[in-house]
């Protein structure tokens, strides 16, 4: 019996059709899904990735309360016009200590995956406050009131061991010391050297320009600075321009 003579009595016969869609199907998915059980992690990791500080981590939680999320998306994909205007593309191990990530699907508003450092604390204050005072063309709403909201420093600590529960790798110290330090990142003035220890590249300042007191905004702005500055990209653009 010839190949197409096999084929069309598969095509006619609905059972043995269905037999062999599973079987097709089932296989498939074994060399698919197999491999991943002797893999210890899926996601290459990359230098410079560390876990949010406290503050940072603090001020991802009130992105996501505000539904910031809704409107900014948090991946650049690998097309030209993306990267020219974003930055280098988002890479897997930028998101391996999200829960859940931030990648989005809609940009009502600019994509914020490299927003770290483009801007000066200052203007990110002005921006969430009054943000067609320095983008006339946006329809982002006011977030004012962040600046008049007193920042919850007592629960860290159980949030970070929450986090460590998923995989975060917040180590014992860190947990200890998690109130402290998130309250010597928004303080200028104030000891870092154990802070940067943990966390390498923490950049501590007074982010919401109010020395008197800790609040949302200084966690939100917190948050956004370090978005995208913890790679060195440099060391992939050197490598592409090798090739």
């Amino acid at each position: 019996m010839s190949f197409l003579n096999r084929h069309s009595r598969l095509e006619k016969n609905a059972t043995l059709l269905l037999i062999m869609s599973l079987l097709v199907v089932t296989v498939g998915g074994i060399v698919e899904i197999a491999p991943l059980f002797y893999l210890q992690n899926t996601v290459e990791k990359v230098k410079g990735m560390r876990p949010y500080t406290p503050l940072e981590l603090a001020g991802r939680d009130i992105y996501i309360r505000e539904g910031c999320y809704a409107c900014h998306s948090q991946m650049i994909r690998p097309f030209r016009d993306e990267v020219e205007r974003y930055g280098h593309y988002s890479l897997a191990a930028e998101s391996m200590y999200d829960h859940s990530f931030q990648w989005g699907s809609k940009r009502t508003g600019p994509d914020l995956a490299r927003v770290g450092q483009r801007y000066s604390n200052e203007w990110h204050v002005q921006h969430l406050i009054e943000p067609r005072s320095v983008v006339p063309e946006s329809v982002m709403p006011a977030y004012a009131f962040l600046k008049d909201r007193p920042l919850d420093t007592k629960g860290i600590a159980a949030h970070l061991v929450a986090n460590r529960r998923v995989g975060v790798p917040y180590t014992d110290e860190m947990i200890a010391n998690a109130e402290a330090d998130m309250k010597a990142q928004a303080d200028p003035d104030a000891d870092v050297s154990g802070l940067e220890a943990r966390y390498p590249k923490a950049r501590a300042a007074n982010f919401d320009g109010d020395k008197q007191a800790l609040t949302e905004m200084d966690a939100m702005v917190a948050y956004l600075q370090m978005l995208g500055t913890l790679v060195d990209f440099s060391t992939y653009d050197e490598a592409a321009g090798r090739r």
